[in-house]
């Protein structure tokens, strides 16, 4: 797992029964899945796996069954976001124990530290840990952004601190300000949003994108076709995975798991996160959706 993390690395949804208990076997599906569909990585329980609905003692058996599942086959990214350093160090080093290939956090999501909250926080991690660490850089209400100057520096600094996720807006420009300011000092960046802004982030230079998992095969197949110099075939592809792109930024995990339910990954598309599932005309604006998109699916 010494190479460098470039490609599709999705986040990991968390799939529970109809009465909202961690379905794990759904869980090793979706894992199964991911791999067959071509993933470079796999990362989690980060924000498309409600990872703040989960309790501390669910998180750590989540990491159990994916990065068992996974049998080593990719690396896996530990989401390990916290409200304090000390948690975030103690999953930190239970992921690292199960063989987790990295680490991934945002800074504190309830404190919201200043810049120097933010290097103390990282530090803290990076003397910790012996696996790399991505910084991801999120928007608030939830996320801490962090300007390409801070992140810059922690990547210098901090020996661990190797890559980044970079979603604050307009984030293809943030990726190209980030990369100017940490140069060498980063082994990657990587997009997120959903894939939305994968072809101008890949123009500017980013390692790849962590989107949500529900389409792996088809993003795998997009960020391939780039890789081979086929923008025009990429661009193509784009565009029809585009209406679900926009209809993603309304209902965000609701969209995921249901997608995955059609799929027969999981049984239940039940969230714990707030705003609930799909009413009536979501799902008859989704099925006309998919008409263009599950052609491109991989049976």
């Amino acid at each position: 797992m010494t190479q460098s993390w470039r490609g599709i690395f999705p986040i990991v949804i968390t799939p529970f029964t109809e009465t909202g208990e961690l379905d794990e076997a759904g869980l090793r599906r979706i894992v199964r899945f991911c791999l067959e569909a071509g993933a470079a990585g796999l990362v989690g329980p980060a924000n498309a796996s409600e990872f703040a609905t989960l309790s501390d003692d669910e998180r750590r058996r989540w990491l159990e069954v994916v990065v068992g599942e996974t049998a080593g086959q990719v690396p896996v990214v530990a989401s390990i976001t916290s409200g304090h350093a000390l948690p975030a160090v103690e999953l930190g080093r239970f992921a690292q124990g199960l063989g987790a290939a990295g680490v991934m956090s945002m800074p504190p999501h309830v404190l919201h530290p200043d810049a120097a909250g933010c290097h103390a926080y990282y530090q803290a991690l990076d003397a910790a840990l012996q696996i790399p660490i991505c910084i991801q850089n999120y928007n608030g209400p939830i996320g801490t952004p962090m300007s390409g100057e801070l992140l810059a520096h922690l990547c210098r600094e901090l020996t661990q601190v190797q890559y980044l996720k970079e979603e604050t807006l307009p984030e293809p420009r943030q990726i190209s300000t980030t990369l100017a300011a940490v140069g060498d000092h980063c082994r990657g960046i990587f997009g997120g949003q959903g894939g939305i802004y994968l072809l101008d982030e890949f123009r500017r230079g980013t390692a790849g994108n962590m989107p949500g998992c529900h389409t792996t095969d088809v993003l795998v197949d997009l960020w391939q076709r780039l890789e081979a110099g086929a923008q025009q075939e990429a661009r193509g592809l784009f565009n029809r995975l585009l209406p679900l792109f926009n209809f993603e930024r309304l209902y965000g995990v609701a969209v995921y798991k249901e997608i995955l339910r059609r799929r027969g990954i999981i049984a239940s598309a039940f969230q714990r996160a707030p705003g609930g599932g799909l009413d009536e005309c979501d799902r008859q604006e989704l099925e006309e959706i998919l008409k263009d998109v599950e052609p491109l699916f991989r049976e």
